[in-house]
């Protein structure tokens, strides 16, 4: 392959949007190293949801087809409510929704998602992945980027994309803003098959919503296991993180919804429990050769099933943005962050807006029962079209469209 550096971009992190960012970037005719403080390159967590736009990213990135093959494509989309059981919504994923998007709904097991990443990046032999190294700090020049690990390694590169996640050690250096902490916990499982209630065993994205919570479940790995992800309001102050969960715990704060839903908290062996948070929508990624992406761009609440999504759509608008700008990186990775930072906010604000629906209680509660009451498959989709209508020709629009406009052409963004 024709190189275009003599040193390689750097990337940090070894997640989703790491290696997807890597694949991108080959496929542009770099050589990557890319970073990653665990011992072993993977993915914890259980089931994602995965739009139409997740799977143009995967085809742009060269793995569309080891995606789907691990992928479960879904009926429809469906929310009830938890309290009296009324069918909040129910939006088709059949033919229809795939002739509209030109691509499927599916769900599938995040390691998956990973593991087909991965996969295409081991296929390129243009990326190297150097576990155990942990990013104590970063410097640049106008020539590029040095990475200081925390073992007293160097390395130098072309640039560096940080993709090292919610608690991004390069967002800190150089942004340094404070986390949201919501005081929403996710307790998320996967149950086998043999385990799981057959009156609930739908092929779709199903969510219980209720008071201050809501429980969601939909089908893994050919229907052989299910995931269950349960989120509710904590009653104490929590600090962002992950730890072990206590069925004690859940089952405290699902009371009084209706059985067929309370039955999903008792299903699982083992939990695990995320107290989550996001970070208020930033107007500035990059700085000089290095930019953020992914969750250490955009840390968002689960609401809008998108996490990973936005990840993969950065990856495939940052390889864009550099053919677009003919390798100038300067360019490149201004067009790049014009691109994404009005559409990852949105996900962001939505993903709020939405925690707020799903969890509403009171007349609130009964005027969300009544948002969606007799819309059509075709209205739905309607209202789907800014999310699912991403694509890798049209990923660049907003950004140009940002760039041309005379205020942003002389004006750098804000942080």
């Amino acid at each position: 392959m024709n190189q275009r550096a003599s040193q390689p971009v750097l990337v940090a992190g070894g997640g989703i949007g790491g290696i997807a960012a890597a694949l991108s970037l080959v496929r542009q005719g770099y050589r990557v190293q890319v970073f990653e403080q665990a011992p072993e390159v993977g993915e914890i967590g259980a089931g994602i949801q995965l739009g139409p736009n997740a799977f143009h990213a995967f085809d742009a990135l060269g793995v569309g087809e080891k995606a789907r093959s691990r992928s479960v494509f879904t009926d429809y989309m469906v929310m009830h409510d938890a309290v009296d059981g009324y069918q909040v919504g129910k939006i088709p994923t059949d033919e229809r929704f795939r002739e509209r998007f030109a691509n499927p709904y599916a769900v599938i097991h995040r390691a998956d998602v990973h593991f087909s990443l991965l996969e295409g990046a081991q296929e390129t032999g243009q990326i190297e992945i150097l576990t155990s190294t942990r990013i104590a700090r970063i410097d640049q020049d106008e020539r590029g980027v040095t990475v200081h690990a925390a073992d007293g390694r160097s390395f130098q590169g072309v640039a560096l994309i940080a993709a090292d996640g919610v608690k991004s050690v390069v967002r800190e250096q150089l942004v340094g803003d404070p986390a949201r902490v919501t005081g929403h916990v996710v307790y998320r499982a996967v149950v086998e098959k043999k385990d799981f209630p057959d009156e609930l065993k739908w092929n779709a994205a199903s969510i219980w919503v209720g008071p201050n919570c809501h429980l969601v479940h939909y089908p893994l790995r050919g229907g052989e296991q299910y995931n269950v992800v349960v989120t509710f309001h904590s009653r104490h102050k929590e600090e962002w993180g992950v730890t072990e969960g206590s069925k004690e715990e859940v089952q405290s704060y699902f009371q009084e919804i209706v059985p067929q839903a309370r039955q999903l908290i008792d299903l699982p062996k083992s939990w695990k429990r995320w107290a989550t948070a996001d970070r208020e929508p930033i107007g500035r990624w990059t700085y000089g050769r290095v930019t953020l992406l992914g969750d250490a761009a955009h840390p968002t609440t689960q609401y809008m099933a998108q996490g990973a999504c936005m990840a993969l759509e950065d990856a495939v608008t940052l390889g864009e943005s550099l053919r677009h700008c003919n390798h100038d990186w300067s360019r490149a990775l201004d067009l790049y962050q014009h691109a994404r930072i009005a559409r990852t906010a949105r996900i962001v604000l939505s993903g709020r807006e939405m925690g707020r629906i799903y969890h509403a209680k009171g007349v609130e509660r009964l005027v969300r029962n009544d948002l969606w009451r007799g819309r059509s498959a075709e209205g739905f989709y309607d209202a789907m079209q800014w999310l699912y209508g991403w694509n890798q020709s049209n990923c660049l629009e907003a950004g140009l469209r940002e760039l041309s406009a005379p205020r942003r052409s002389v004006q750098p963004l804000a942080a």
